[in-house]
């Protein structure tokens, strides 16, 4: 497994756009016909996405009733699925909303680190959550990255404080328009710059924000994120039919961007 510390990333290869692909978040039961939940069906869904281009997957386990869980037996099972199909690096999120008890979600990720197989390579953890300094020392401890989640200039703000090693810098946008989804963006990134925090950047919208940031993001060189977990729409509005043809879009329309 990488070393979970920060430093400097290497630089992409020319030309190839850095997407990660998210599988299926928080999204409920029913969101969309191809919303992978088991493990054989994320690791399909992740096959498909290594072959569209994605260079790292990310994904929210399940339990058999298809919740979102921390637990890790289903944690290890899903990601050493994932790992399996794709051979790409893998994340997982420890949203407090998966386990609202601050103690019991610090010894989930701390039992991630002694499974035997399906350790996750790095685990993202939201800085407006009040227990996220906390978490994140538990991911360092078991030898896993921290992808470190920001979506506001104070979420910046707090996490370059700590001062906590991490493998990522996660630049979320909220769902809004266009302008205001740009703007935020940038201002997190300018306290990033300003900082000099040598951490890769990845830059990411939900939902209306999802292509504005996108392009952005491979305006600037950084790291992208699609795949159902964000939104479920192709760049012209049409409904993409899984989240391996959202990263297949991503690619044409980062290609475009390049040559443009």
């Amino acid at each position: 497994m990488p070393d979970p510390g920060t430093g400097p990333q290497p630089p992409p290869e020319r030309g190839r756009p850095r997407i990660q692909a998210c599988l299926n978040g928080a999204r409920p039961l029913g969101f969309h016909p191809a919303l992978p939940l088991a493990p054989e069906a994320l690791a399909r869904e992740a096959a498909a996405c290594a072959a569209a281009g994605a260079v790292a997957l990310h994904l929210h386990p399940r339990d058999a009733e298809g919740r979102e869980t921390l637990r890790p037996d289903l944690v290890g099972a899903a990601v050493a699925a994932v790992r399996a199909a794709s051979a790409l690096p893998v994340s997982v999120s420890t949203g407090e909303w998966i386990l609202r008890d601050d103690p019991a979600r610090r010894a989930a990720v701390a039992g991630w680190g002694r499974l035997e197989d399906g350790v996750p390579d790095v685990a993202s953890v939201n800085l407006e959550e009040a227990d996220a300094p906390a978490v994140m020392r538990a991911l360092g401890a078991a030898g896993i990255g921290v992808e470190a989640g920001l979506a506001s200039r104070e979420d910046a703000d707090r996490f370059l404080a700590l001062g906590i090693a991490c493998r990522r810098v996660l630049v979320e946008i909220p769902d809004m328009p266009e302008d205001a989804a740009l703007r935020l963006a940038c201002r997190i990134l300018d306290r990033l710059d300003e900082a000099g925090h040598p951490a890769e950047r990845q830059l990411h919208g939900q939902e209306a924000s999802v292509w504005p940031c996108f392009r952005l993001a491979m305006r600037r060189g950084l790291m992208g994120r699609l795949g159902l977990e964000d939104g479920e729409h192709l760049p012209d509005g049409t409904r993409a039919v899984d989240s391996a043809a959202i990263l297949r879009a991503g690619m044409t329309l980062a290609a475009n961007l390049t040559k443009g």
